[in-house]
């Protein structure tokens, strides 16, 4: 670390402290040469990969244009918020855990897609009949198909817990 006030190479850490949030980490320090002292800070930077379009342009990862497309699909659906918000962490999460700097538009819409299925078979359709450019009834039957192979899972009242059978 250079010293900000002569540009010397050698500091030595005098303090090191945690944030309150323990998102960061303060670090008071001592300039070797001219004896002065500042403080830096250290925290995580997590970057989203950059998201490959059909075309071949690139984008940044929006998180709020996925949260539109969860909208859609879950339009006037019997889903929480709280369940919506953790299916958009779940496909963040796995979207940092694969650790490239880029990742296929496509990549992005099935992980998408298998939140939806976990959520609400409807939203399912919606999204898949969009995202997979149905152009006919054989291809709404296909996935009306697989939305009955998927495993059942208890539906959700609107807060999140599930209801009673």
């Amino acid at each position: 670390m250079r010293c900000p006030f002569c540009k010397g190479e050698k500091t030595q850490v005098v303090d090191t402290r945690e944030s309150e949030d323990g998102g960061s980490i303060r670090r008071r320090r001592r300039c070797l040469s001219c004896d002065k002292r500042f403080t830096t800070y250290e925290m995580v930077e997590l970057r989203m990969p950059q998201v490959v379009k059909q075309n071949g342009m690139r984008s940044e990862f929006d998180e709020e244009k996925l949260r539109t497309s969860f909208k859609r699909a879950l339009h006037k659906r019997p889903v929480s918020a709280e369940l919506v918000d953790a299916a958009i962490d779940h496909v963040t999460q796995k979207l940092h855990a694969l650790g490239e700097r880029e990742i296929g538009s496509r990549q992005v819409g099935e992980l998408v897609m298998k939140e939806l299925l976990k959520l609400d078979k409807v939203a399912y359709i919606r999204f898949a009949s969009v995202y997979k450019s149905f152009q006919d009834v054989g291809d709404f039957a296909d996935a009306v198909e697989a939305v009955r192979k998927a495993p059942a899972r208890r539906a959700a009242d609107h807060n999140g817990k599930p209801r009673e059978p």
